[in-house]
């Protein structure tokens, strides 16, 4: 099924693959999305939400299996600092509910923020806009028709 998504890479005439796949529980993460379509979860990018110390929204999009780092979206952004929206809010933002986030065919456009990992990779995975589709292409056209800005965004992990 095409999805706002899919609709917004075709305007760009951007190549990508829609993987579909189910979900058993309520429950999910990128990293059980990214198990499902047979990828690594570091190639699974997940989009949050959040907002800045100027309340300016923005999207946050990081491996699925790393944690964002407020202080270097801030930094990124150019803010004091960043944190999550409440989960009622996304929905008003975006047009997409929690775990369908993308930044392709939302509601208003943010300004994006991509994890610097996402350049190690041929190809990287996010949401299609709806629960149990995703959408894989090629990171240069992920930033390119996200109009991201990629910024070192994760947590350091410590031994």
């Amino acid at each position: 099924m095409k999805t706002n998504a899919a609709r917004y890479l075709d305007s760009l005439n951007i190549a990508y693959e829609l993987r579909d796949y189910t979900l058993d529980t309520e429950e999910f993460s990128a990293v059980i999305v990214a198990e499902k379509i047979a990828l690594p979860p570091e190639q699974v990018f997940k989009t949050l939400v959040c907002v800045t110390s100027d309340k300016e929204h923005v999207f946050a999009v990081v491996p699925g299996n790393e944690e964002l780092d407020f202080k270097k979206l801030a930094a990124a952004a150019g803010a004091r600092k960043a944190e999550m929206i409440s989960l009622k809010d996304i929905q008003p933002l975006t047009g997409y509910i929690r775990g369908g986030v993308t930044v392709f065919g939302a509601k208003k456009s943010f300004p994006v923020y991509v994890d610097e990992t996402i350049e190690l990779f041929d190809t990287i995975s996010v949401s299609a806009g709806i629960k149990g589709t995703q959408i894989v292409l090629a990171p240069a056209d992920y930033i390119r028709a996200a109009d991201a800005t990629v910024a070192a965004l994760t947590k350091e992990v410590t031994s």
